[in-house]
């Protein structure tokens, strides 16, 4: 597949001139904004909204009594309500809407809505959290894995004691955002017939639409969801409360009823990445063997469930990275918290305890007197050997060959500034696809021929991945014509799953692929009967249709003119997974997918500032589609890494507001040196590509902390690396 030259959103978006939900305007339209509780835990005594109702130009106040008491969300579990009724578990939960028709009026209206709140004590830290009283009538462990693998090894072959090194570490890392450039917002217009339309940025229209459905009591056939210009996901997206109040208020007002999130609010919402507690147990015989590796994993899943029972059977196969280990004794908890809601940002779980896992193979190595990427090469996963869940790895397995690539490939030849140290970092992680523990994965396409064009219909969501020119890609290729037309996506179209996890990439991508050559076939077949060859040795490069010989040489355009076809074809995930059991044991994932990265920092030791100077990478990538594409991702995810690894604290946003947030720009990312694409196809996917960006992203603040580790001899056990921890002592 040729690679692109440049996406047709880029330059608006470069440019600012591109739509989010936020620029949506209707006429009549009203303004939604919500009332939130100052208070991580407090008791609602008492809700008056009079006042509110007193300021002109309101039409509607919404709280939880006038809602239907099934009005939970939540992907997995639906345990958080739409709006507060009785308590508040985070600051920034919702309590009450107002719809006006103007901003400044639904502003006024909010602040006048009296809530009478009781404040109780919070449960902020995951340890307090997961011995005290529960926080929900749930209770406050959302899930618990206890993964036992293997026997200790305790004598060699000959029957002599293992002399073992054994090393601990203690490791903390805190949330991070996904701090989208388009503001979180939404709009719903009631229709004629009674229904309504709800125009969002989504990464899943079904998912969402059916939510809301439950939450304000309509039938899912009565509510269309149509995905607007989304800017950026990385796993968030996943809020049903402000689509649930929009639409409730625009079927009671009548009015299209709009809502625009604003910053500071957005930060206590939740869908960030899980903070984590890490303590790990390290132990190897004195050759760099890994003998076993104990952990004790706390993720703080925040006041609701949303997707931490997910990240949890993620993390779970993750835990003790891309090694082989005989002996592993892992528990992992998400607990309950008064925090927002954490959520799956990229990479989920697998980012964090790769941070830690690395942080102890590289004292590990220091312990041994080794080199720390031998030690990871005599450890490395590869196709045939077993994660410690129990799980053979039948696919590609390159751990050790792209942990080569990058430790091999050059170095910035300029020398640091005077006064500054340089440090050089490695770090592999890996982490698991699509369907993990059952779920059921697959996708649909529709490719139609209409007289030389060419449309696309499907429900994926293009979040900002370059999915759709993608899709125009695969058809070219297919078919010779370029600039197919893709469809909007929505919840007329039969669904296609939620972006992420490279899903489109690995099944909806092979969809298209399908429906398309469905149709070449039968365009060719008549040509090729006419040769006396069959369909099969006909070829469609630069428009034009040529055999193998060369004795067929026609314009694509004979096999397309005064011909309407089409083809719909869905694509799944061949392997079928279970779920793990109450000991981590179980074939969970259908794939995982491996990087390897090399980062060289220069770290000033007065000040503490840290300049990323190179990154280098090596991905395993199944197939490559389109290496423009897979790079742009690839760069993404390390800006990610790198503001997780630095800058980014969460907790510090919410106290100061977002003013402290402080995300890497242009110039804190250098460009990424891809040092090898390892290419061998993904059994089981259409096109045998896999998801790049998850598995990018994790490494990255790994083998940035080994990196600050080697300029500062520092142990630096916390996330992010604040200036106050690098700084010489």
């Amino acid at each position: 597949m040729t690679d692109t030259v440049e996406r047709p959103d880029a330059n608006d978006k470069a440019r600012g001139r591109f739509s989010y939900t936020a620029d949506l305007w209707a006429p009549g339209m009203l303004w939604c904004v919500l009332v939130r509780s100052p208070y991580p835990s407090a008791r609602i005594v008492g809700l008056d909204t009079s006042a509110a109702f007193a300021v002109p130009g309101v039409r509607a106040v919404l709280t939880a009594a006038d809602l239907p008491p099934e009005s939970y969300h939540g992907p997995v579990v639906a345990d958080r309500p739409v709006l507060a009724s009785d308590v508040v578990r985070f600051a920034g939960e919702a309590v009450a809407a107002v719809a006006a028709e103007t901003p400044h009026a639904a502003k006024l209206a909010a602040e006048a809505v009296h809530v009478d709140y009781e404040p109780l004590d919070a449960r902020l830290d995951p340890e307090h959290a997961f011995a005290s009283a529960p926080l929900h009538p749930d209770g406050n462990v959302f899930r618990h894995i206890a993964l036992r693998h293997g026997r200790p090894v305790q004598r060699r072959p000959d029957g002599s004691p293992v002399d073992e090194v054994v090393v601990e570490g203690l490791y903390d890392i805190g949330a991070q955002d996904q701090a989208n450039p388009a503001t979180d917002a939404a709009l719903a217009l009631p229709c004629a017939d009674g229904g309504i339309e709800l125009h969002v940025a989504t990464q899943w229209p079904h998912g969402d639409r059916d939510q809301v459905a439950q939450c304000i009591g309509f039938a899912p056939g009565t509510l269309r969801l149509m995905p607007t210009g989304v800017g950026g996901s990385a796993g968030t997206r996943e809020d049903i409360g402000l689509l649930s109040v929009v639409a409730w208020l625009a079927a009671r007002t009548g009015h299209p009823v709009k809502s625009v999130v604003e910053r500071a609010d957005a930060l206590t919402g939740g869908g960030h990445r899980h903070a984590a507690r890490l303590k790990y147990t390290h132990r190897a015989d004195r050759t760099g063997r890994l003998l076993s590796v104990e952990a004790q994993i706390l993720l703080d899943g925040g006041a609701y469930a949303t997707t931490s029972p997910e990240v949890v059977g993620r993390l779970a196969g993750c835990a003790t990275g891309p090694y082989m280990v005989p002996h592993a004794a892992v528990d992992v908890w998400a607990v309950r918290t008064n925090n927002p809601p954490a959520g799956t940002m990229r990479g989920p779980g697998a980012t964090q305890v790769c941070f830690a896992y690395e942080a102890q193979m590289d004292r590990l190595a220091d312990a041994l007197g080794m080199d720390p990427v031998e030690l990871r090469l005599r450890n490395a996963l590869s196709e045939g050997t077993m994660l410690t869940t129990g799980q053979i790895l039948d696919g590609p397995a390159p751990a050790g060959e792209l942990l080569r690539a990058v430790a091999l490939a050059p170095q910035p030849s300029a020398q640091p500034a005077p006064g500054l140290r340089r440090g050089v970092g490695h770090a592999v992680g890996l982490v698991p696809l699509l369907g993990i523990e059952g779920a059921d994965e697959s996708s649909t396409a529709t490719v139609r021929l209409d007289h030389g064009v060419v449309t696309v219909t499907c429900a994926a969501v293009e979040v900002g991945q370059g999915f759709t020119y993608l899709v125009r890609q695969i058809v070219e290729d297919v078919l010779g014509i370029p600039d197919a037309i893709v469809l909007p996506a929505g919840t007329a179209l039969p669904s296609a799953g939620p972006a992420g996890l490279g899903r489109h990439t690995m099944l909806t991508a092979g969809a298209v692929d399908q429906a398309a050559r469905e149709i070449r076939a039968g365009l060719l077949a008549p040509i090729a009967a006419r040769y006396g060859m069959t369909a099969a040795l006909l070829d469609i490069r630069d428009g034009r249709i040529v055999s193998y010989d060369g004795l067929v040489d026609l314009p694509a355009s004979v096999m397309t003119e005064g011909r309407e076809v089409a083809a719909t074809a869905g694509a799944t995930r061949a392997r079928h997974t279970e779920p793990l059991d109450d000991a981590g044991q179980g074939d969970a994932y259908p794939a995982v997918a491996f990087a390897a990265c090399r980062i060289v920092a220069d770290v000033d030791p007065e000040t503490g500032a840290v300049q990323v100077v190179d990154v280098t990478g090596a991905y395993d990538a199944g197939r490559v589609l389109d290496r423009v594409q897979a790079l742009s991702r690839i760069e993404g995810a390390v800006a990610l890494g790198i503001g997780l690894a630095l800058t980014e604290d969460l907790a510090a946003a919410r106290l100061h507001g977002p003013v402290a947030w402080a995300l890497p720009g242009p110039l804190d990312i250098p460009p990424v040196t891809v040092a090898a694409w390892h290419e061998e196809p993904q059994p089981g996917t259409p096109l045998g590509a896999k998801g790049i960006a998850d598995a990018a992203v994790v490494p990255v603040p790994a083998a940035l902390a080994a990196a600050v580790r080697d300029a500062t001899g520092l142990e630096l056990p916390s996330l992010p690396l604040t200036p106050k921890a690098v700084a010489a002592r």
